[in-house]
């Protein structure tokens, strides 16, 4: 089964979404023979970082609520991020442009690593409060995941992978792709959001089942032949 995700690493529910599609697949009873691919997609490609602003008042100013309402909205994100374990630290987000942290995702997915760095570049974004448009920060992140180091320097001094950043969301719009994160089973079914992990599994369930029904080519037309046992007719 070949499941592609579209994330973005500032996105909240995309990495609680992660942590619920984990705990499905761990359960899952194929688990073995999943692969998953990870994809880039921008919230807000035009974003400018800004270290001197924290996350509650850019939503504020993005979304034109106030702060207590954008503090609200924060607070739910954070409530439903330790139903998963997690411990967001809103007070400590830095309000980052996210294009060079998937490039950096693009070169660990042409080393097997995308998942590892996925994990590595949420957690720093919203566990550890770094600014995850700062490129020391990123090839660190990169190093502790196993990528050498000379080898992200000279792809941020270039524009390395900038292209399969932009084809992964041109994909995702010819997709209808609105949101993240947004998970494609099979090139057939999608999931979208930070669903139940019970939703994640039931549906893995389910397209299993007709992955291994189709698995047999259908027969449209049968004539004379031999079979296995030598027995022709």
């Amino acid at each position: 089964m070949k499941i592609n995700i579209w994330s973005d690493v500032r996105c909240p529910f995309c990495y609680i979404g992660k942590r619920k599609f984990e705990m499905a697949l761990e359960k899952f009873q194929h688990k073995d023979e999943v692969e998953v691919e990870w994809h880039s997609f921008e919230l807000d490609p035009n974003l400018i970082t800004r270290t001197d602003m924290n996350a509650i008042d850019h939503l504020s100013e993005i979304k034109g609520i106030s702060k207590e309402k954008a503090l609200e909205m924060h607070q739910y994100m954070t409530q439903v991020g330790e139903e998963v374990g997690m411990k967001f630290n809103y007070d400590k987000i830095v309000v980052a442009n996210s294009f060079d942290a998937h490039r950096l995702i693009q070169l660990a997915k042409s080393k097997g690593l995308a998942n590892e760095v996925e994990e590595a570049l949420f957690k720093a974004h919203f566990i550890e409060g770094k600014n995850i448009d700062d490129e020391n920060l990123l090839v660190e992140t990169g190093v502790s995941i196993g990528l050498d180091e000379k080898e992200i320097r000279e792809m941020f001094a270039s524009d390395a992978f900038t292209d399969k950043v932009k084809q992964d969301e041109i994909q995702a719009q010819t997709l209808g792709i609105r949101g993240v994160p947004f998970f494609l089973f099979n090139d057939k079914y999608a999931v979208s959001g930070a669903q139940s992990p019970e939703t994640f599994l039931n549906a893995m369930d389910q397209i299993w089942k007709e992955f291994e029904k189709n698995k047999k080519p259908k027969i449209l037309n049968e004539g004379e032949s031999c079979s296995v046992d030598e027995i022709c007719n």
